[in-house]
């Protein structure tokens, strides 16, 4: 016989006796407890499990098979066939004015928008969603939809449940037709919206406290809306209400000027960014000019052999892509990170050097990788400092042989 569900008329029943019928031996020293009538909610209609205790053992997951049979998942077995046992309050709470949010929210996005709900979610660890069919969803249509489903809670509406034979459903005015068949519990919200549904639910509106919708989601043919309900959302407003306080502090303004701050700090930023850019061009022209000045002359071609210690590879490959373009230059820039070093060398086309073999060639002492073309090859590989000073000593040997 399927386990009787007394949360279907019951929600507010937190603590309560549990009689034990049966128990399944599960992986990792889980226990799958059976009980004759259950207050626990099972994972179902996009609502997850309700989580408590069974005597001394803690309630991880619970379960519904397609019989009608609860399995209350437990860390471990319980002992005895008669023990207390106790729901999580808050969780619980949470999800029934999640999941009467959600059926409001559906309710006023068709009234508004006609737009069906296809599917949903509710979570209370991050925003609970709602499916609906791909749309161009407006700001103000979003206020006009949060604002009518704030004015139903706070109208405190009823929010009843009630069984209803299959043959009589016709005559129930839902919102979606039901996936079950037989005896099929309806949720009302007074003379408003008619859902089949097997979850939790406040008893009123006004048990909803508040709804807020977060943000709209474009996912291939459906749009969803993220939304918090209820203490979440109060969580919600003052997370949201510290960090403007805390904005409006630092700035010293008003709150109703952070915005507008903002934005003035931004475009400041973007200029002082700009700023930034140029003058990091300008010294980087001025560093190649010196390496250039500096490197030593042999013959017609100047070598220039360079640990740049406090720059990173890419620093050191904008370096040289303007090395690169003296024809009579040969360079061999290292660096390190760690215990890896990077070499980028680049060859003049009058040098008459190859930048890959180059590079390669060096590499070869210490194992290490990479590759280019004639003109610049970047590598590297691990090595000591000691094996470095050996590498760039041999780079300049091997420059001047070429």
């Amino acid at each position: 016989m399927p386990t009787k569900l007394i949360y279907h008329t019951d929600p507010f029943t937190l603590e309560f006796t549990a009689h034990i019928i049966g128990k399944t031996i599960l992986p990792n020293d889980r226990v799958g407890i059976a009980l004759a009538q259950t207050y626990f909610y099972p994972t179902g209609g996009g609502q997850e499990y309700d989580t408590g205790t069974i005597g001394d053992a803690r309630v991880i997951e619970v379960t519904l098979d397609d019989a009608g049979n609860v399995l209350h998942i437990v860390d471990r077995d319980v002992i005895g066939e008669i023990v207390p046992a106790r729901i999580d309050g808050e969780r619980r709470r949470a999800f029934m004015q999640h999941h009467s949010a959600q059926h409001l929210l559906s309710h006023t996005f068709e009234h508004a928008r006609d737009l069906e709900t296809l599917s949903a979610k509710i979570s209370i660890e991050s925003p609970a969603t709602i499916d609906l069919p791909a749309a161009q969803i407006s700001e103000s249509d979003l206020i006009r939809v949060e604002n009518l489903a704030n004015e139903i809670i706070r109208a405190d509406r009823a929010i009843k449940s009630y069984f209803v034979a299959e043959t009589d459903i016709g005559k129930i005015p839902l919102r979606r037709p039901p996936k079950v068949s037989g005896q099929i519990r309806i949720v009302e919200i007074d003379a408003l919206d008619y859902s089949a549904c097997g979850g939790t639910h406040c008893t009123s509106t006004g048990m909803i406290g508040i709804l807020k919708i977060l943000r709209v989601e474009l996912r291939g043919e459906r749009t969803r809306i993220h939304f918090v309900a209820g203490q979440r959302a109060l969580d919600y407003f003052q997370d949201a209400h510290a960090i403007t306080a805390r904005l409006a502090l630092d700035f010293s303004i008003a709150p109703k000027d952070i915005l507008a701050t903002v934005e003035r700090q931004r475009e400041s930023l973007r200029a002082a960014l700009t700023q930034i850019e140029e003058l990091g061009a300008y010294k980087l022209r001025a560093d190649a000019a010196q390496m250039i000045a500096n490197a030593e002359h042999v013959g017609a071609v100047r070598i220039a052999i360079v640990f740049l210690r406090d720059q990173t590879i890419q620093q050191a490959r904008a370096l040289a892509l303007i090395l690169k373009t003296d024809a009579n230059l040969v360079s061999v820039l290292a660096t390190r990170d760690d215990a890896k070093i990077g070499l980028i060398v680049t060859c003049g086309e009058n040098t008459g050097a190859n930048a890959n073999a180059l590079l390669r060639e060096l590499l070869a002492e210490i194992g290490g990788r990479g590759g280019g073309d004639a003109r610049l090859a970047q590598g590297g590989g691990a090595a000591t400092d000691d094996q470095l000073n050996t590498l760039l000593a041999n780079a300049n040997k091997s420059a001047r042989m070429n």
